[in-house]
């Protein structure tokens, strides 16, 4: 599959430059899916999905254009090429826009772990899904077991540009979800849980993502709405995450060039107390995130983003970086049909030395949240207000459900008193530890 892949995207880069392209790049993948959704004890769903796809980016001067083709025969290659050739010389110019210098580009690719042989059939997907829906309708107070899923997936990946570089990479993933229901009527509550792992072999059984979902719903029944004051928030891990994906989005370099974020201002100062460190590691074996190179051909490495509470360094591909006079730190992302833009790999808050009880346990009343709802998060000012449910929190202990909140404040003052448990789990591509953060506005009745 990869000498496949590799002679396919040889001849779009090819075929773009004998078109009268100056420089080019192709990425071709090919993907497999295989998923099965179960509800009520029965099969919902049966998906399949197969899909290869071109990608390729033509450069005329300072001006690009990236066009896509599922059709790879050579003469149709060919065809696709002169076309976007004809758009690239009509397109604005942009100054920042070109290839990686050779010197910039990845020579050596480490082993990761980024797939498995990929072994999936639809009895072994059913039988995890099933056992999942089982295993939530076990815990008592559970009255509908809304959904639950299993899947899998494998890509083959190949990169080439005109400035000689040529990359490949195979990939997997597996997951298991469940979406739970508990209570009666107008009373019931909803919630969920999921696992996604790179080797099949790493993924828990399914019968606890179903508990867990169910034990979730269950806890969040009878909830209370409480009277608005100024208190501390933890954010359960699940959704301390979310606080990870919104400082990256303020370190994007496309972002601060643009002048946009909250940060712009903040390179080389304190943005977290010293007792945080954010790390960005796009070589962690069996990453969901990992990666041998980025999206432009780049080595990448593990990097401290803020160190000791210092932001070290913007996310950069290499137009931020020339936009900003800077280097690339080999955070180019592709998506199938557009440039490459900055983006994380595996960013993670390192795990403080305090349990998650120990760091509720002076907290005389306060909120913690196990669930943010809607987009309320200014890019511009750091203003972030969002709908929240979790739990109550009494005496340095958590004591009741409580739902329909919002929790609100400005993200730099939230950065600058973040505190961080030792519960990190790398379960996502985006992981931190529990959170806490104190002073944020937490409205009510």
């Amino acid at each position: 599959m990869l000498d496949k892949a590799q002679q396919i995207a040889r001849d779009g880069v090819k075929a773009a430059l004998e078109a009268g392209a100056t420089a080019a790049d192709a990425v071709y993948s090919d993907n497999h899916a295989l998923s099965v959704s179960w509800r009520q004890g029965k099969l919902e769903s049966l998906e399949s999905s197969q899909s290869s796809d071109l990608a390729l980016r033509v450069l005329y001067g300072k001006r690009q254009v990236v066009v896509s083709s599922t059709d790879h025969k050579k003469e149709s290659l060919e065809d696709m090429a002169r076309r976007a050739v004809a758009m690239a010389r009509l397109a604005p110019e942009d100054p920042y826009c070109g290839l990686a210098d050779p010197s910039q580009l990845a020579r050596d690719f480490p082993s990761l772990e980024m797939a498995d042989a990929y072994d999936l059939n639809p009895e072994v997907l059913m039988s995890r899904a099933r056992q999942a829906e089982e295993s939530a309708m076990s815990v008592e107070g559970v009255s509908l077991c809304d959904s639950t899923g299993a899947g899998g997936g494998v890509s083959h990946v190949e990169f080439a540009n005109s400035a000689g570089f040529e990359g490949a990479y195979r990939q997997t993933h597996y997951g298991v979800s469940a979406a739970v229901l508990a209570g009666q009527g107008t009373l019931m509550q909803q919630d969920y849980d999921y696992q996604t792992k790179v080797f099949q072999e790493d993924l828990e059984g399914a019968s606890m993502t179903g508990l867990r979902a169910g034990q979730r719903a269950v806890a969040a029944l009878n909830a209370r709405r409480m009277k608005t004051s100024k208190t501390s928030v933890v954010f359960a891990p699940r959704v301390a995450r979310s606080l990870v994906g919104i400082f990256a989005g303020a370190i994007n370099g496309s972002t601060v060039a643009r002048g946009v974020s909250f940060l712009k201002d903040k390179l080389g100062q304190p943005v977290f107390p010293k007792e945080i460190t954010l790390i960005d590691d796009p070589l962690l074996r069996r990453g969901l995130r990992s990666r041998l190179f980025d999206g432009e051909g780049l080595a990448v490495q593990k990097r401290v983003i803020a160190d000791q509470g210092v932001l070290q360094t913007w996310l950069l591909d290499l137009s931020a970086a020339r936009q900003l006079g800077m280097e690339s730190t080999g955070h180019a992302a592709r998506g199938g049909s557009g440039v490459p833009y900055p983006s994380p790999t595996n960013l993670y808050v390192q795990a403080g030395d305090a349990s998650p009880d120990a760091l509720i346990k002076d907290i005389r009343s306060g909120f913690y949240v196990t669930e943010l709802m809607g987009d309320g998060v200014n890019g511009v000012t750091g203003d972030f207000s969002q709908a929240a449910r979790g739990f109550w929190i009494e005496g340095g202990q958590i004591a009741f459900p409580v739902h329909e909140m919002t929790v609100a404040g400005n993200l730099k003052d939230m950065f600058a008193c973040l505190r961080a448990a030792d519960d990190l789990v790398f379960r996502y591509g985006l992981n931190a530890p529990t959170l806490r953060v104190d002073g944020m506005v937490v409205a009510g009745t």
